[in-house]
């Protein structure tokens, strides 16, 4: 296998971002400078030694820091910062994440991801650490999200209509517990992602193509990021809408490995033969709205009391 130094550059980053490290903390625990730091991010040699002590300190190993075989990522702001860098060189992402890819939400949608994220924090863990892993989690992915416009970056997103059903009949929530004038209010929020997304699909903007799905799928999220290279397949617990949002536990995984990208690959060929694309797409998600009996008043600006 031929190391790529800039490849082991991005995924230290990733990884050192997930455990909230700055240069200089990895700097000062190596007894290096933190320019020696930023030069093995930026692609430069590393040694096998500092390697092996970049593995413990972030709590990999050498192989995944190398991107031999799998890379395991069990924090979702170094997942989400992997997703950005290969992004950065992809030529398409074909994608099912449930509800739907976040590339191709409203610029709106980040303040009631937000939101929720706060709201579905368990009692036990420290807020001011985990509010600001989210807010670096948003950054992320708002980061992605530009990116995507700026390179027109080709996306395939895979729609499930039961999926859709069910987040508008619960909202864009954390938690269920909410008061009703409140639950309208984040209903009213999914309803009109949804119409953002009826709008692409009317709209047919170049390099994005969505496809319905009506039949159940796994929970399970996969991306294919196809550069011109290899393709990579990504496979993660981390949910960003639905049922509930998920950034909280799961091991994430990055693979260029043959067999499973070839599997995958065989999969979003069926899922795209067998969706619904275009004017039926938009005319299915539209029943669904008019089945959800969720009402378009002004939607508010998201409350503020959960940070």
């Amino acid at each position: 296998m031929a190391i790529r130094f800039n490849e082991i550059g991005e995924r230290l980053k990733a990884y050192r971002l997930g455990r909230g490290l700055q240069a200089e903390d990895v700097a000062e625990r190596l007894g290096i400078s933190r320019a020696a730091v930023y030069r093995v991010e930026a692609g430069g040699v590393v040694k096998i030694e500092t390697l092996e002590r970049l593995a413990t300190l972030l709590e990999t190993t050498v192989a995944s820091l190398l991107g031999a075989g799998v890379e395991y990522y069990s924090s979702p702001v170094s997942y989400f910062e992997r997703m950005r860098q290969i992004e950065e060189q992809a030529d398409q992402v074909v994608a099912h994440f449930p509800p739907l890819s976040y590339l191709l939400t409203s610029d709106s949608y980040s303040a009631h991801l937000r939101q929720t994220l706060v709201e579905a924090l368990p009692a036990h863990i420290p807020r001011e650490e985990a509010v600001a892993e989210i807010d670096a989690i948003i950054a992320i992915l708002d980061e992605r999200k530009k990116a995507r416009k700026r390179r027109r970056l080709s996306v395939v997103n895979f729609v499930n209509i039961l999926e859709i059903e069910r987040w508008l009949k619960l909202g864009v929530v954390g938690r269920f517990n909410l008061p009703p004038t409140e639950l309208a209010q984040r209903r009213l929020a999914a309803r009109l992602e949804i119409e953002h997304l009826i709008g692409l699909i009317e709209s047919e903007p170049m390099g994005i193509q969505i496809g319905l799905i009506e039949e159940t799928l796994p929970n399970i999220t996969f991306q294919l990021f196809r550069t011109a290279e290899k393709t990579l397949l990504g496979l993660s617990p981390f949910r960003l809408g639905g049922e509930l949002p998920n950034v909280r536990s799961g091991i994430a995984m990055l693979t260029a490995d043959e067999e499973p990208v070839r599997l995958y690959e065989e999969i979003a060929d069926g899922l795209w033969r067998r969706a619904l694309k275009g004017s039926d797409a938009g005319l299915a998600l539209r029943a669904v709205l008019d089945r959800s009996g969720i009402a378009q008043p002004p939607l508010r600006e998201p409350s503020s009391e959960l940070v």
